[in-house]
């Protein structure tokens, strides 16, 4: 069975024209996204809206050099600044990317992952890229259902990366709610 070839459509940088200025900071920083939302609230948490084996997007499988229906880990959740959730968040890790190197991914629970990438120095990130997802992305709804009855917005703005460790990666993105604008600068 032939497929049509995967055609990128995440961004090196968010364009000025589209992106609003106060979001553009926080879909560039290659820093801790935990501890940017950290800086800016009071209370931080994770909520853990699933961790399944799951098959990824297809653009999230060329990733990961996954082949089309392979299955991977899922892992979505909400990070919550002073009760608001203000990302959703999907993290994607090959299942055989889950012994050794990526252990550290079945037992996270809801501590957040960002904390843990960033405190072990062997773990690199790869450069971000971002994207203005909306009702044509499957992400977008995932994050809509995760957030309702507060409706989203036409187009959210979301970033991702590759981490890696050891050769073996893991994906990251992140997609910013409205809400996330209403953190102190």
């Amino acid at each position: 069975m032939r497929t049509r070839p995967h055609r990128e459509t995440w961004l090196k940088r968010p364009p000025r024209a589209t992106t609003p200025p106060r979001l553009r900071p926080w879909l560039t920083d290659p820093a801790s996204l935990t501890a940017r939302i950290r800086m800016r609230c009071g209370t931080f948490s994770v909520q853990v809206l699933c961790q399944r084996l799951a098959v990824p997007h297809r653009d999230e499988a060329a990733l990961l050099g996954l082949r089309h229906g392979e299955l991977a880990w899922l892992r979505e959740v909400l990070l919550i600044a002073d009760a608001c959730p203000v990302v959703f968040a999907r993290s994607i890790l090959p299942r055989r990317n889950v012994r050794g190197a990526w252990n550290l991914f079945h037992g996270i629970g809801a501590r957040p992952l960002g904390a843990a990438l960033f405190a072990d120095p062997r773990i690199s990130r790869c450069a971000l890229a971002c994207a203005c997802l909306d009702r044509r992305d499957a992400r977008y709804h995932r994050a809509a259902a995760a957030t309702a009855p507060l409706p989203l917005p036409p187009g959210v703005w979301a970033r991702r990366s590759l981490f890696r460790l050891r050769g073996r990666a893991l994906l990251v993105s992140e997609t910013f709610l409205p809400t996330i604008l209403e953190l102190p600068e």
